[in-house]
């Protein structure tokens, strides 16, 4: 499952690597320049905006509740479409994203966290962690139910496969334009709307629960996120299937899971109990290791 190569030890892991970044910064490069190259119509910014959605809810919903923490379930044929979702956002495998997910949860705001801002500052967990080598390899040994699928295992090996035959399908039916907006424009917005919640959730936003790390609930970033930005809420019991736990905490990947649960799709949608909303854990789930209640435990309810 090491799918990069073995880095030298005397190389400094933790520097970005800029030539292998390249074709991340054209990315950013493209997407900066499509407004002068293609001005914005209406049509443009609603195909931009479903396809933000699209991938919003592939991370949100399947890379991230599903995939690292099972907090719901689902079919095989539905779980190959999450994935698939969550590839079409460029941020690698579905076991690399779930893999470090996990060890952020193990390690919340310590010394190990992979992508912690109180550790090493607001670039190192915004996006210097994915520039450089040290995370490059996917850690098989913390998704050993996930790895038992060889379709997952697959997108993971060739993450680029689905998001290049997405962008030249858009290519095809819709020229320059439908390139520009339908794909580069809003993934670059989805990555970085993403990293905010490892940047900015553990620093700007209240905190409702004691948790270990500096986590947040940050309703800015809940709406971007679709969720995701009741961040405190989550690390404080991770396994739930909607972290906006109150109703006035909008949380859109959470609707459209009850939807999908509605139709049959999804199913065993977990939610906190009134215990944990009122802010009491059982002693064991405080301990470091188990605190993710869901990211190392939970995985029982694997397919």
């Amino acid at each position: 499952m090491n799918h990069a190569p073995e880095v030298s030890a005397d190389v400094d892991l933790d520097r970005p690597q800029w030539v292998k970044s390249i074709p991340f910064l054209l990315v950013h490069a493209v997407a900066l320049a499509a407004p002068f190259l293609v001005p914005p119509t209406w049509r443009l910014a609603g195909l931009a905006l479903a396809v933000y959605s699209a991938c919003m809810f592939g991370i949100t919903a399947g890379f991230h509740r599903y995939f690292s923490h099972r907090a719901f379930r689902t079919s095989r044929a539905f779980q190959l479409v999450l994935a698939l979702l969550g590839t079409l956002s460029v941020q690698k495998g579905v076991l690399w994203w779930a893999a470090h997910h996990r060890d952020h949860h193990r390690y919340s705001d310590g010394e190990k966290d992979v992508h912690s801002p109180v550790q090493r500052g607001f670039w190192w967990s915004h996006v210097g962690w994915i520039l450089s080598a040290r995370h490059d390899r996917t850690r098989a040994d913390r998704v050993k139910d996930l790895a038992r699928y060889p379709e997952l295992v697959f997108l993971d090996r060739f993450g680029m496969l689905v998001p290049a035959v997405f962008a030249l399908a858009l290519l095809a039916a819709g020229g320059l334009p439908a390139l520009l907006w339908g794909f580069f424009v809003p993934v670059v917005v989805a990555w970085h709307v993403t990293f905010s919640i490892n940047s900015v959730a553990h620093v700007l936003g209240s905190r409702r629960y004691p948790t270990a790390d500096d986590s947040r609930n940050n309703p800015i970033l809940a709406l971007l996120t679709f969720g995701e930005g009741w961040h405190n809420n989550h690390h404080f019991y991770a396994s739930t299937a909607n972290q906006g736990w109150f109703w006035w905490e909008l949380d859109l990947s959470y609707l459209a899971l009850r939807a999908l649960s509605a139709a049959g799709l999804v199913w065993d949608l977990r939610t906190p109990p009134p215990h944990v909303r009122a802010g009491r854990l059982p002693a064991p789930i405080r301990s470091e290791k188990d605190r993710t209640a869901g990211g190392e435990v939970g995985v029982e309810h694997a397919l």
